[in-house]
């Protein structure tokens, strides 16, 4: 009997090694059509899906979602020439977004030496990186994007490309989603569509040549590839790597799936058969969908009943709206007044969450998608104009940087215009400033949206289409998102036009205490004057107080020449908001304040543009010493430097820098 056991035991050894050795030989590919059963391994809200979807992320906001093939694969990054770089895969994936044509931020293919992404960050980090770790050489990552958020940092084209990518986000070759139909024709596709989309990655170490091929599920490779690149990727790719998928949302959350993955490290990989992977789940609002079998007879039987309920509704005026024919050309920027009046529970005062003088804001919450938003009601008296007004609406509906409050659409009724924003939990900057009810910020958390606020505005300036010009920049149209982030609001007054052009308006508009001495000359706004109120809105950050105080002592009721007399003292750190504690990085609190008088030089052309401001505050350029009586110093930047330590001289005079005559705004904005 003894002998029997010991024979079994020996059988059952030698089977487990055999499959061992079996498994070790396919380690080189796998293939799944479609993931029940399959072992992978899932990180943050990645599951799979009871029909067998491999589900990134879903309707969460702000989270990511991280699937590997739980066994690393052997790159020939050492000695052992019996490996290969080579590799080939492909998958089909597809983006659906809880709210139409506003996806989150994306896909990304990705080679890692690790499964454990752990500090970093979702929205435009993919679930990668994060501000530290990102451009490292010793991250030894490769990935492939499909991204449907533009995210200007990274120099990204548009927000619907493919892009490769080495150790960052910045890709080192990216184009427009599309594919080559059999004519050669370059047909474009839409990333966040919702529909099936398949990709091939394909590399040769002998040519050292990566391609990446994108189609519609439905048609079978294309010839030409979409991308196509010479890299050496063993200066990249260590000996021991996973292979898998990261995927991240942002303010607005979109279904990332996979539904088929194919991969093998020593030769073509198998082809999916699309027609047996899994079905994405049905939309959302299918469900409220009327059933025809019910409508059709209750139509035939019931045709005074609903005759009387349409005379109803038509007497109705509780949800009528203002719309016009040209208004159809903005189709998705305009939400029905009823999902609005619905979503703030009737305009109620319990969901006000401010009042200002171009109108009350509410908190609403959309019951089809259940996202936050803020709605701004303003009453216009006539049509005079409209057309135009709605257009810029349109265009700042547009508009992408992850430190500007997103303008979502607009609806008309009646007498009332509404605007529809993201919800910023926090409010806005000035609560946090002015406000004891507030906690205090911290001057690391200061900095930080002075930095950001600042590159929302160059953005703005000069890397949209057009030259936005907010005109109305200040603390209280700072708002602050979840994570505290600064974000640029209210573009009530904003002005469009195109690069190289000279604005038109000449209306004084703006906030006492912001606007720049020329305005009040000339009525002009340009970029030069959103850089003086950007330099009064970081004095405001610094020292924690209004512009105009006129309950303080004479020489204390205007902010910018407080600050003026207090540098020319020597004494400029006396102005820091006490509230800081002296716990504060002096260098950088010296270069704001330095700086926030720069800005407002009465000067126009004395000024830094506004990617100057932001060289100073991301310390790629030097400030220069301001000498305390001097002037006639030129803007010229100084030559054979890199771009990184280029100095800027600028003038400036002591008795130049000036609050921009408040007696003369107050006299232009009272009609006198």
């Amino acid at each position: 009997m003894a002998a029997l056991l010991r024979a079994l035991h020996f059988a059952l050894a030698l089977f487990i090694s055999l499959k061992h050795l079996a498994l070790a030989q396919e380690m080189n590919q796998f293939f799944y059509n479609g993931f029940k059963g399959a072992n992978l391994s899932l990180e943050g809200i990645a599951s799979i899906h009871p029909n067998g979807l491999l589900e990134l992320t879903n309707a969460s906001k702000q989270q990511i979602g991280h699937a590997f093939f739980p066994f690393p694969f052997h790159f020939n990054t050492s000695s052992n020439n019996s490996r290969s770089l080579s590799f080939s895969t492909n998958f089909v994936f597809a983006m659906v977004p809880e709210s139409p044509m506003r996806g989150g931020h994306g896909i990304a293919f990705t080679i890692s030496p690790s499964t454990d992404f752990n500090g970093a960050t979702a929205t435009q980090y993919l679930g990668l990186f994060n501000s530290t770790t990102i451009g490292l050489s010793s991250n030894h990552l490769l990935a492939i994007e499909l991204d449907a958020i533009r995210s200007p940092e990274f120099g990204d084209i548009n927000d619907n490309h493919v892009g490769i990518d080495v150790n960052n986000l910045t890709s080192i070759q990216s184009a427009s989603a599309s594919y080559f139909s059999e004519h050669g024709e370059n047909e474009i596709l839409q990333l966040i569509s919702g529909d099936p989309m398949q990709v091939w990655i394909d590399y040769d170490e002998m040519d050292r040549l990566l391609n990446v091929t994108l189609a519609p599920v439905s048609i079978t490779k294309p010839r030409k590839p979409l991308l196509s690149t010479t890299i050496d990727l063993s200066l990249v790719l260590l000996d021991s790597m996973y292979v898998g998928f990261s995927s991240s949302t942002g303010s607005v959350s979109s279904h990332h799936y996979i539904l088929g993955w194919s991969f093998n490290k020593s030769g073509q990989a198998q082809s999916l058969g699309t027609s047996k992977l899994p079905s994405l789940p049905p939309e959302r609002n299918s469900s409220n969908k009327p059933d025809l079998r019910i409508v059709i007879p209750l139509i035939t039987v019931s045709v005074l009943l609903i005759a009387s309920f349409a005379t109803m509704c038509i007497m109705r005026n509780k949800y009528e709206e203002v719309r016009e024919d040209w208004e159809q050309q903005y189709g998705p920027q305009r939400f029905r007044y009823k999902d609005l009046y619905k979503a703030t529970k009737g305009f109620k005062d319990k969901e006000l969450l401010g009042t200002g003088g171009f109108g009350r804001v509410y908190r609403g919450e959309l019951r089809s998608s259940k996202v936050e938003i803020a709605v701004k009601k303003i009453s216009h008296g006539s049509n005079q104009g409209m057309k135009e007004f709605v257009a810029e609406i349109a265009s700042m509906g547009r508009l992408r940087h992850r430190n500007l409050v997103q303008l979502l659409g607009y609806c008309r009724r009646k007498g009332e215009l509404l605007l529809v924003y993201d919800y910023m939990p926090n409010g806005s900057l000035d609560k946090f400033l002015f406000c004891n009810e507030k906690p205090n910020l911290d001057w690391p958390r200061r900095y930080q949206i002075l930095r950001g606020v600042g590159s929302a505005l160059l953005y703005l300036h000069e890397e949209w289409q057009q030259v936005v010009l907010h005109r109305d920049v200040k603390a209280s149209n700072v708002l602050l998102d979840g994570d505290l982030n600064g974000r640029l609001g209210d573009f009530g007054l904003a002005k469009f036009h195109d690069h190289g052009s000279t604005p038109q308006t000449t209306n004084v508009v703006g906030t006492v205490g912001y606007l720049a001495p020329e305005i009040t000359r000339t009525g002009r706004a340009t970029t030069s004057s959103d850089v003086f109120a950007f330099g009064t809105f970081m004095l405001e950050v610094v020292c924690g107080r209004r512009p105009v105080e006129s309950e303080r002592p004479p020489e204390e009721v205007v902010l910018v020449d407080w600050v003026l007399e207090c540098w020319k003292r020597g004494a400029i750190l006396g102005t820091v908001d006490p509230r800081l504690n002296v716990n504060y990085e002096v260098k950088e609190v010296e270069l704001v304040l330095k700086l926030g008088l720069l800005c407002t030089h009465r000067t126009p052309a004395a000024r830094p543009s506004m990617r100057q401001v932001v060289q100073f505050l991301e310390e790629d350029a030097t400030l220069p010493d301001i000498p305390l009586y001097g002037a006639g110093i030129g803007l010229v930047p100084v030559s054979n430097q890199s771009s990184r330590n280029h100095v800027l001289t600028i003038p400036i005079s002591s008795d130049d820098v000036s609050s921009c005559c408040l007696s003369d705004c107050e006299s232009i904005l009272n009609g006198r």
